[in-house]
C-alpha cells in the first residue's frame, strides 16, 4: 500500500474508518473493567505472541506487496479461549509485525481489520452458544458449531476488508475473480480449523500448545510458499519461451503478453474456472512458440511466399506443440497452441477443423490473436483503432471466428477497456528486417505464389 498522503481521498477515508472502528471496539472493550477482569492475561499474551510470530513470517504472493499468513488460526483460537475482546486485542498485535519494509499505514490497517474480524467472530461464537473459556474436553463437541460460525464470519470479513482496500487504492486488478476468490476462501476455512486444534491442545497441555501447534501452522505456511514458488517457476518458464519467440520479429514484441491478457478476458467473460483460466493465459503466451521452428528468413520475407514457405508457416502450431509437449503443467493449453489457426468454416490449419470440432481454448485464442495483430503496429501498416478491429472480428464471426467468443470479447472490452500497445518506433539499424505481412492479421492475408 502506498504512503497515506499519496492515496486518493476515498482510500484515506476508508482506511481512517477501519482504523477508527477498531480503536472504538478496543476502547469499548476496556471502558468497563467488568469486560476484561475475567481474562486470563497469561493466555492472552501467549496467543498474541503466537499470532505475531505467524503474522511476521507470511508467504509472499504473486500479487504486488501482498502476502498471506496463517495467523488467523491464532485469532480464532483466541475467540474460543479469551472471547471477542481478547480476540480483538490479539488481532491488533499485527501492528507490531516485524516484517521488514512494512509501512505504518499498512501495519495499522492490518491490525485494525484483524481486530474487527476477531471481535465479530467472537460475537458470533458467543451468539451461537459458545463460551469464552478454557474448553472442557468432555463437552468439546459443543464448540464445533459455534466455532464454525465464527470462522464463517472471520474469513469472509477479512477478505472483504482487504478487497475493498485494494479497490480504493487503485489495485482492483489484484482482486481475484469471484470463483477464484471462493476457492481461496474455502482453503482458508480449512486452515481455520487449526484454531480449534489450538484450543483443544490448550485444554490438555495449557499454553505449551502454542509450541506444539507452531509445527502444523508452519507446515501450512510452507505449503502456501511451495504453491506460490511453483507458480512463479511456471511463469518464468513461459516468459522465457515467449521472449525467445519475440526476438524473431521487432514488431511483435509484447504480442504474446497481450494475447494472453485478451484470452483471459474472454475466458472470464464466459465463466471459465480459475485453473482453466490460468491455462488459457499460458496458452495465449505460448500460442506462437512454434515460430521457433520456422526459418527466420521465411518469417521475415519481403514479398509473397512460395507454397513450401507457406507450408512451413502452417506447420508452426504443430511445431509449437512439439516444443512444449513435455511441460506437464500446460495441460489444456496444448489444444490452444495446436489449433489457434483453425477456422469456423473449416478452412484453417493445421487440421482443417470446423465449428465445435475446434477446442474451446483455440477458439478463444483465435479471437485474441487476430485482435492484437490488428491493433498493433506492423512494419507494413500502423495499428488499427479498437473499433475497426472489433468490426473486423464481427465481420469474421461464423466464418473465421466463433461468434460466441467474439461477443464475449466485445463485452469484456466494453466493460474493462483495452490499452493499445505503445507506438512502435523504427527498429534500430542493427535489427533484422521485419516481415511485410502477418499471418495473424485477417485483413492482410499472406500472398502465396506457386513454385515453378
Amino acid at each position: 500500500m502506498a504512503a497515506l498522503r499519496g492515496l486518493p481521498w476515498f482510500a484515506k477515508v476508508y482506511l481512517v474508518a477501519v482504523i477508527g472502528a477498531a480503536c472504538a471496539l478496543l476502547g469499548y472493550s476496556v471502558a468497563g473493567s467488568d469486560r476484561l477482569e475475567w481474562l486470563d492475561w497469561s493466555n492472552l499474551l501467549v496467543l498474541a505472541l503466537l499470532f505475531l510470530v505467524c503474522e511476521s513470517v507470511p508467504t509472499l504472493l504473486n500479487v504486488k506487496q501482498a502476502a498471506v499468513s496463517v495467523s488467523f488460526s491464532a485469532a480464532l483460537a483466541a475467540v474460543v479461549l479469551v472471547g471477542p475482546q481478547g480476540a480483538a486485542l490479539v488481532g491488533m498485535t499485527a501492528v507490531f509485525s516485524v516484517r521488514p519494509g512494512l509501512p505504518l499505514v499498512k501495519r495499522l490497517f492490518n491490525g485494525a481489520q484483524f481486530a474487527i474480524c476477531g471481535y465479530a467472530a467472537g460475537w458470533v461464537y458467543e451468539s451461537l452458544g459458545g463460551k469464552a473459556r478454557l474448553p472442557d474436553i468432555a463437552g468439546f463437541d459443543a464448540l464445533i458449531v459455534p466455532f464454525a460460525g465464527a470462522a464463517a464470519v472471520f474469513v469472509p470479513l477479512n477478505f472483504v476488508l482487504i478487497a475493498i482496500v485494494l479497490v480504493v487504492t487503485g489495485q482492483a486488478d489484484q482482486v481475484p475473480p469471484l470463483r477464484g476468490l471462493a476457492q481461496f476462501m474455502v482453503s482458508y476455512l480449512g486452515y481455520a480449523t487449526f484454531g480449534l486444534l489450538i484450543a483443544g491442545l490448550w485444554a490438555t497441555v495449557n499454553s505449551i500448545s502454542a509450541v506444539l501447534v507452531l509445527l502444523p501452522l508452519f507446515v501450512a505456511r510452507w505449503a502456501f510458499g511451495q504453491y506460490v514458488a511453483q507458480q512463479r517457476s511456471y511463469d518464468a518458464t513461459i516468459a522465457a519461451l515467449c521472449q525467445a519467440v519475440e526476438t524473431k520479429d521487432y514488431y511483435t514484441r509484447g504480442h504474446c503478453t497481450r494475447v494472453s491478457l485478451a484470452s483471459g478476458m474472454i475466458a472470464q467473460e464466459i465463466g471459465m474456472g480459475s485453473e482453466r483460466l490460468r491455462a488459457i493465459r499460458y496458452a495465449g503466451m505460448l500460442h506462437d512458440v512454434g515460430k521457433l521452428g520456422v526459418p527466420t528468413k521465411v518469417l521475415q520475407k519481403d514479398g509473397p511466399l512460395t507454397e513450401e514457405e507457406y507450408a512451413a508457416i502452417q506447420l508452426h502450431p504443430m511445431r509449437g506443440l512439439e516444443i512444449v509437449r513435455g511441460i506437464d503443467f500446460l495441460d489444456e493449453a496444448f489444444a490452444g497452441i495446436m489449433h489457434h489457426h483453425e477456422r469456423q468454416d473449416g478452412k484453417g490449419y493445421p487440421m482443417g477443423l470446423a465449428g465445435e470440432e475446434i477446442p474451446e481454448f483455440a477458439r478463444i485464442i483465435a479471437v485474441a490473436d487476430a485482435f492484437d495483430s490488428m491493433t498493433s503496429d506492423r512494419s507494413y501498416r500502423g495499428a488499427r483503432p479498437v473499433e475497426v478491429a472489433m468490426a473486423e472480428l464481427r465481420k469474421g464471426a461464423g466464418t473465421q471466428f466463433d461468434p460466441e467468443m467474439v461477443v464475449a470479447f466485445t463485452r469484456a472490452v466494453d466493460r474493462h477497456g483495452w490499452e493499445a500497445p505503445r507506438k512502435v518506433v523504427a527498429p534500430p539499424e542493427d535489427a533484422a528486417e521485419t516481415t511485410t505481412k502477418d499471418h495473424d492479421d485477417p485483413t492482410m492475408p499472406i500472398q502465396v505464389v506457386p513454385e515453378r
